[in-house]
Formats: C-alpha cells, structure tokens, sequence
C-alpha cells in the first residue's frame, strides 16, 4: 500500500441504509439473524466437507473454498453494519475505512473467479470424465485456488493503494453501509482519474474472464449432455451443475442489478439495494444451495448426524 496520503480527513461516518428511526431495530435483528445463519451455514459446509471422506473430492474441496469467501467477506461487512443501527453516528475511522475497502475488494474478486474455477471443475467432469481424477489433481486444484486468491489479491492492492492517494476534504459522511469505492470517490477533492481507469480496468478484466470462463465451460457442458442418449443420463449429468449454476446466477445476477437504469429509486439507493444482496444475502444462499440442492451433502450430513446419535444413545 501507498504512503504519503494527505487527505485532512481522519475519520468518516457510515450513512448506513435508512435513517428511518422506526426501522432500525427490525432492520438489526433481521441482519443480526442472516449474519448468524451465514457463520453457521459456512462453517457447517467446511466441517462437514472436512469430516467426510467421501467429501474429499475436487469438487466439494472448492465449495469449502467458496463458503471461506463467503465467511469472510461478509465479516468484513455486516458487523460493522449492524453498529449503525444501534448508534447515532457509525464512526469508523479513514485506517478502519481503508482495510474494510481492501479485504471487500479481495473476498469479491476471489468469490467471481472461485466460481470460474467451479465451472472448469465441473466441465472436466463431464466432457472428460475418463481423465478427471489427471486432470483435477490435488496439485491442479491447489495452484487454482491460489490463482482465485492472487487475482483477489492484486485487485485489492490496486484499488486500496489508488484510493490510499485521493484527497478527502469534503463531506466525510459515505452515503452507504460500508466502505465501497463509488461512495469514497464521490468524497474525494482531487482527481479521481487514475482511479475510475484502474476500477474499470479490473472490472472489465474482473468480469469478463470469469464469465467467458463460465459462459465456455456451460457451452461444452450442455453441448455433452446433449450427446447422452438416455435421459436419467442427462437428467443426472445436468444435477451436478445445477447448484453451481443457480449460485452464479444469483452472484452475477445481484451486480448487473447495480447497473439497470430505474425511475423509482436513485443510484445509490440502488447500489445499496444491489449490495446488500451481493454481500449479505448471496454468502448465505450459497452453502444453502449447495447443502439442500446436493445429494452428497446431504448423505454426509445423515451419516454424521446418525452417527452423532449412536455415540449419545450408547452413553446412556
């Protein structure tokens, strides 16, 4: 990160997402309650992929990965969230600001190219079934993830240390929940250029790769599944990508919200409505979607449950 910036700003304030006072106690238990089912559900999918054996496959090892991400990123946001619905003023102060905006930049980069590394997964599974076991090697899947997690890495390094040279001398008051970086740019008093080409840059780069990552793998997968003559084939080829495909849906699906035009709420209300979901709602869906929707998960959970219920059984 980049020394030397001069901003006169020391501390801002988080607008959050309404100022209604009669909707912030059923705004904070309502967040209060998807933060919970989120730490549960995420840390439940990477104990359970853990513990069970017949778990231990590439697949299920990069939906570990994402439920971290999801774990992760949405500890960077909601907890300080949930302060400004319990205090006048949410404070945080420009150090605070800046590593929120470093590791949200990091767990949302990481998120779209974990899914990319998903998709792959999922087309070598059934366009080279033969040679899936060569293919996704423990060795393959570990440089993959460390791909997911470097492209996460140098997204935030770029724009926290670009962000780290904007000048804040206006209105220190971020009209959002969290420290994202529309609403920091639109504080600053100095040139924002270098930014607005370095955000879009990566967000072209950000976005396209893993899409057209996507979008290719599908492609050859629908274009396999075609081919498979008898229809519990292709019903059971096709069940393996429908939780991955539902999931990307949802995650791409709330960013390209941000950006439709509406006439019955302004942009930022928008962005905000787009964020939360993104932020908040998609790190809980996901291990949802993966342990409801997902035979295996769902056969583990049964065999440690049971096995859970034997050992107290025999206690007594």
């Amino acid at each position: 990160m980049i020394a030397g910036n001069h901003s006169t700003v020391t501390e801002f304030i988080l607008a959050g997402l309404t100022e209604k006072p009669e909707l912030q106690l059923p705004l904070f238990l309502f967040f209060l309650g998807v933060y919970v089912v989120t730490v549960v559900a995420n840390l439940g999918m990477i104990t359970l992929i853990g513990l069970s054996s017949h778990l231990h496959t590439p697949m299920y090892y990069f939906v570990s990965i994402l439920s971290f991400i999801d774990l992760c990123y949405s500890t960077v946001i909601i907890p300080k969230m949930l302060v400004n619905f319990v205090t006048e003023k949410n404070i945080i102060s420009y150090p605070e600001c800046m590593t929120q905006l470093y590791f949200f930049v990091f767990f949302i980069i990481s998120e779209g190219h974990m899914f990319a590394v998903m998709a792959y997964d999922r087309y070598v599974a059934i366009c080279n079934p033969l040679l899936y076991n060569v293919t996704m090697s423990y060795q393959v899947c570990s440089w993959l993830v460390v791909e997911v997690y470097t492209m996460g890495l140098i997204g935030a390094i770029a724009h926290t240390s670009c962000m780290l040279r904007v000048v804040f001398c206006k209105d220190k008051i971020i009209n959002h929940y969290f420290c994202d970086v529309f609403p920091l740019l639109e504080l600053s008093c100095s040139s924002t250029y270098i930014n607005e080409v370095v955000l879009l840059c990566f967000s072209v780069f950000n976005i396209l790769a893993p899409t057209l990552t996507i979008l290719g793998s599908y492609v050859s997968i629908i274009a396999s599944i075609l081919r498979i003559p008898c229809t519990e084939g292709r019903s059971k080829a096709f069940n393996t990508c429908s939780s991955h495909i539902l999931a990307v849906t949802i995650f791409y699906g709330s960013e390209a919200f941000m950006y439709l035009p509406s006439s019955n709420i302004t942009s930022m209300d928008q962005n905000k409505a787009s964020s939360v979901f993104y932020t908040i709602i998609v790190p809980m869906l996901n291990p949802l979607i993966y342990s409801l929707r997902n035979k295996g998960v769902k056969v583990a959970l049964n065999k440690i449950i049971e096995k859970r219920l034997f050992c107290i059984l025999k206690d007594f």
